[in-house]
């Protein structure tokens, strides 16, 4: 074999391949393992005589190391092509608009909530929760409504069926319906048509002066684009020796400008409640062209000074003490935040809505 051809022939092989599969194609010829031309070339060394293989195999050492060197310059060129070409053929446009990746978000209603927690952590409220299934005690007696408040009727309340009161045929009744007609005494289970219960067993574990607020669900049978038979609350307290109106309307108004917007037109009201006296409303001024049922003004708050029978049935002397109570509607809030016109949309899972937001 003359090897200096042997040589030459292959370092033309090498630098004649213009892809990395006929590099490694020309690698496999001169150095497969079992065909390879140099593999078969150093085992043929075994047939000569001892000074035969010292010359030849130095020979075919010195070739071996050329190829090999020739392959690792051959694909180094090839790589650095390869990076040329892209560089040229797939541009990467650092001013191009690429689409955002979808993320996730609470839902409005929560996101609201803790933003109403932090807004009256800021005035120094505690946060507190109750159970959403309450006793007609905790919901209505202790808040000062009279035995025939309409308040309590079934028509207006979800009571939870008491199976020892119940007919022997129910099928058509609601739950609780019996009891109420017929007026029999008793402390019936009820979902929740307020969050005001939270205040009761707040105030009958804290001594005053205190300050608190307590934000959940509530249910009533009630529905239409500004009604929902499940809706948010957020209620509070801010109980002292010299609390008073002035200190009802600083608070109110400080909390609707900061969750809503600070140019919001409000207006305050007489009302009535049970458990306070004397007892206002918070209205807000509904924006935008679209409007409710009840025109251009949207009630977001009832409010009031504690009735000094509440303070009585949860052990507070009312000749010492006295203060505020309040109830906030969460839905409402967020309807004229975002001028929302029918409450239906926070509950259909609608993502062409949730995405505004």
């Amino acid at each position: 074999m003359d090897l200096k051809k042997f040589q030459k022939e292959g370092l033309a092989c090498i630098s004649a391949a213009s892809t990395a599969d006929e590099l490694l194609a020309a690698e496999k010829k001169y150095f497969g393992r079992k065909s390879g031309l140099l593999t078969s070339a150093m085992k043929e060394l075994k047939d000569f005589s001892a000074e035969e293989k010292r010359e030849k195999g130095a020979e075919l050492n010195v070739i071996k190391q050329s190829l090999s060197e020739a392959i690792k310059k051959r694909q180094q060129e090839l790589e650095g092509a390869s990076f040329d070409s892209l560089a040229v053929d797939d541009k990467l446009d650092v001013t191009m608009n690429l689409p955002t990746e979808e993320r996730g978000h609470l839902h409005l209603i929560p996101e609201f909530i803790r933003q109403v927690e932090e807004v009256f952590g800021r005035m120094g409220f505690d946060v507190t929760y109750g159970p959403e299934i309450e006793t007609e005690e905790l919901h209505f007696d202790k808040l000062n409504f009279p035995k025939d408040h309409p308040a309590r009727e079934w028509a207006d309340i979800f009571y939870m069926k008491d199976p020892a009161s119940a007919p022997a045929d129910s099928s058509n009744s609601s739950c609780g319906a019996t009891a109420s007609r017929e007026g029999k005494p008793g402390n019936r289970h009820l979902l929740r048509g307020h969050t005001s219960p939270g205040q009761i067993r707040y105030m009958q574990e804290h001594k005053p002066p205190f300050r608190m607020i307590c934000p959940g669900k509530t249910y009533r049978k009630d529905a239409d684009a500004t009604h929902s038979p499940m809706f948010h609350q957020f209620e509070g307290l801010m109980i002292g020796k010299d609390i008073s109106l002035r200190h009802l309307k600083g608070v109110m108004v400080a909390a609707c400008k900061e969750l809503i917007s600070p140019d919001l037109d409000f207006r305050f009201r007489t009302g009535y409640f049970p458990f306070t006296e004397p007892s206002m409303e918070m209205d807000v001024k509904w924006r935008g062209e679209d409007k409710t049922k009840e025109g251009d003004w949207l009630e977001v708050v009832g409010c009031g000074m504690v009735h000094p029978n509440v303070l009585t049935n949860v052990g507070i002397d009312p000749d010492e003490w006295q203060g505020f109570a309040f109830g906030f509607g969460v839905e409402r809030l967020v309807m004229i935040k975002h001028q929302i016109p029918n409450i239906r949309l926070f509950y259909q899972g609608g993502l062409e809505f949730l995405r505004q937001f």
